[in-house]
């Protein structure tokens, strides 16, 4: 049962800090792809990629043309209470949307980028509508369908961009603080598995977690030695491995 917190959370929208006033991303991309007769336009983002721990997710959002959700904003930009009195509001807005997951077992066995194409892919085949068009905040496809549209700095100039950051990033850290409640020693409540003192130390002293991406540098400078550094096996071909992995 949610506590009183997260009641008033979902049905509270937060007051906007000054700083963020004049930042907010429009429609403007797309109303261009709406123009040009593609009705489902799909924004999409990633966050976990840069993270020692826990999954790598990709939200996936489909913003109506005709309604507005005031103050939503580039998750980056917006404080946890923020993203969450928003996140609601925000999966109630949208005409559809999902997120989709890359586990640490896969980061490890795939590579990141493989890991965030699969993510991608489980994203959108859980969108419950056919994207014509997606958005992608940078400037590397990992859609890869024919359909993608890249955005510099997407996530603070396109609204549904922005939006599915918001439903990113919330649905990831609310799976690390419950993760937390299993692996203690790493305060994972407090980081959402991306490196900081308090981890490191925790990393120096117990090694690695059930959790951890066990391919990655940091096991090598690790003085506990009870797991080694995994290596991940020879390339084979992305279409088998990505059927090994769903079913």
């Amino acid at each position: 049962m949610p506590s009183a917190a997260t009641a008033r959370a979902r049905t509270t929208a937060p007051v906007l800090r000054k700083a963020l006033k004049a930042t907010a991303p429009s429609l403007e991309v797309e109303r261009g792809l709406w123009a040009e007769g593609h009705d489902v336009v799909v924004g999409m983002d990633e966050v976990g990629r840069g993270a020692w721990a826990g999954p790598l997710t990709i939200g996936a959002a489909v913003v109506p043309k005709d309604r507005r959700v005031n103050k939503i904003r580039d998750s980056k930009m917006l404080t946890e209470r923020e993203r969450e009195a928003l996140f609601e509001r925000v999966g109630d807005w949208c005409v559809a949307w999902s997120v989709g997951h890359a586990s640490p077992e896969e980061c490890d066995e795939l590579g990141m980028s493989e890991a965030q194409r699969l993510a991608a892919r489980r994203a959108l085949d859980d969108l419950g509508v056919p994207a014509e068009r997606v958005l992608l905040d940078g400037n590397w496809d990992f859609v890869g369908a024919g359909t993608s549209r890249l955005v510099v700095k997407g996530d603070a100039r396109c609204l549904s961009i922005a939006a599915a950051s918001i439903l990113a990033k919330v649905t990831r850290d609310r799976i690390m603080r419950a993760e937390a409640q299993h692996h203690v020693f790493w305060s994972f409540e407090e980081n959402k598995g991306y490196p900081c003192p308090r981890h490191k130390t925790a990393l120096r002293g117990m090694g690695p977690s059930a959790i951890h991406r066990r391919s990655w540098v940091f096991m090598d400078h690790l003085p506990w030695r009870g797991i080694p550094r995994f290596v991940p096996p020879p390339p084979v071909d992305p279409d088998h491995r990505y059927q090994q992995h769903l079913f």
